[in-house]
């Protein structure tokens, strides 16, 4: 996409919006509420119009696909089923409109899973049930294109793990796999590339381990039996310290070879120096801190 740009009246809801997704890749897309994540989506799709710029798959807008199927699967609503069909019927009406064989049906239901359950009615299935359901209509056309928006939203441990590994499988074929989430800590487990937007507007575009390394400074605990007057001098040092758990402290701005020395030069016994590493959330809390729509009052 290039320079997206989508308004409401006079509310801008995506703004000059441009990155790529590229194949044999993850790409997470992340934002907090009301950043513009779904409005996005949308316009890949061709569900919303933009205000300015474009978005093509391979090289051409969705309403230009003459089956769309065939290049993009997408999943924006996993409720959108009619609860009285059963999988098989859902999947071969989708088949049968675009145009596909009967037997893609059975091949993605039973890639999903589903194959036991075919003949059930949508209505009768549980939320991880319909996610696979919406998962195999998305693999109907064998697109080189996918785009989940919040698949893992309700789901158990098990149903979370299986469509993690299912979304890389899809990478590992070659394909383009776009994704949003807000559990963080199963993006950290899926993506390959992280794209983040705030307000509508691109925050990061880079590689999940570069992202780490540019926003995800980690802390270093630390113990010991003069915590106040260690803190002052780390205070003094240039660090961040704030009180943890057990009178430690939690201490940024300084790794713990530097910590280690300053002890040693001022004859601390440390009784623990532990560095931690920064998960994706903190990463992401403190890149988009700024760009949050809406913020709980601070306890």
């Amino acid at each position: 996409m290039r320079k997206l740009t989508k308004r409401y009246g006079p509310r801008t809801v995506v703004d000059d919006l441009s990155f790529t997704v590229s194949a044999g890749q993850v790409t997470g897309f992340l934002g907090p509420n009301g950043a513009g994540k779904s409005t996005t989506m949308r316009m890949i799709m061709g569900l919303a119009a933009p205000s300015g710029g474009s978005v093509t798959i391979g090289g051409r807008r969705y309403r230009d696909l003459p089956v769309p199927l065939t290049e993009v699967g997408a999943l924006l609503d996993a409720g959108a089923v009619h609860g009285g069909r059963t999988a098989y019927d859902h999947l071969l009406a989708l088949a049968a409109s675009n145009g596909l064989p009967r037997r893609r049906v059975a091949e993605v239901l039973a890639r999903t899973g589903m194959d036991g359950v075919a003949r059930r009615r949508a209505g009768e299935f549980s939320l991880g049930m319909r996610q696979r359901l919406g998962i195999a209509a998305t693999l109907l056309g064998d697109p080189r294109v996918l785009i989940f928006d919040e698949p893992v939203n309700g789901l158990d441990p098990e149903g979370i793990r299986w469509i993690r590994d299912f979304m890389r499988s899809l990478a590992r074929e070659g394909r383009a796999v776009l994704v949003s989430s807000h559990l963080m800590s199963e993006m950290a487990q899926t993506a390959d590339h992280l794209v983040v937007i705030g307000r509508g507007r691109l925050i990061a575009d880079t590689g999940m381990s570069e992202f780490m390394r540019a926003n995800g400074e980690g802390t270093v605990l630390v113990r010991t039996d003069d915590a106040a007057a260690f803190a002052l001098r780390l205070s003094a040092a240039g660090a961040t310290v704030r009180e943890g758990a057990d009178s430690s402290l939690v201490v940024s701005g300084m790794t713990g070879a530097q910590i280690g020395k300053l002890a040693a030069y001022h004859g601390v016994a440390l009784s623990e120096l532990a560095p931690r590493h920064a998960s994706l959330e903190d990463a992401f809390m403190e890149l988009t801190s700024d760009s949050v729509e809406y913020q709980g009052a601070t306890a």
